[in-house]
């Protein structure tokens, strides 16, 4: 019945700050932006190799995202990766503050954690 996630859709607070995040540190490929008037909100999509994308959209008065505790509702994003190591030495050399890398108890596989400009965190887990 399912393939597999389509998108991802987030609500950023400045899209010019979100969209440097997830193309220039992240290396997602820009597929579309669009302006819609009705709504007075832009939506950027963007790519991800597998063909899975993430939607970026403005809304005016959009609440902050609630913090600790955590509230209902998605978590974080998680992304796969082939090196992790090698991941979380480019975040940090683009000045993005990362977790220290953690063992999966379950799995036995490593991940790590960052937030995203406007603190969605977002997981990099190694597979």
């Amino acid at each position: 019945m399912l393939t597999g996630i389509h998108h991802v859709a987030i609500i950023v607070s400045d899209m010019a700050r979100a969209k440097h995040f997830y193309q220039n540190i992240l290396g997602l490929t820009l597929i579309a932006e669009t302006w819609r008037a009705e709504r007075r909100s832009w939506k950027t999509d963007l790519a991800l190799p597998d063909g899975s994308q993430i939607e970026l959209f403005t809304f005016p008065d959009a609440p902050p995202r609630p913090d600790y505790p955590e509230a209902q509702g998605l978590r974080h994003v998680a992304f796969a990766t082939p090196d992790l190591d090698a991941t979380r030495t480019r975040l940090l050399e683009r000045q993005v503050v990362c977790e220290a890398i953690r063992l999966d108890s379950l799995t036995g596989r490593r991940f790590f954690f960052c937030s995203d400009p406007d603190t969605l965190p977002i997981e990099f887990y190694e597979g």
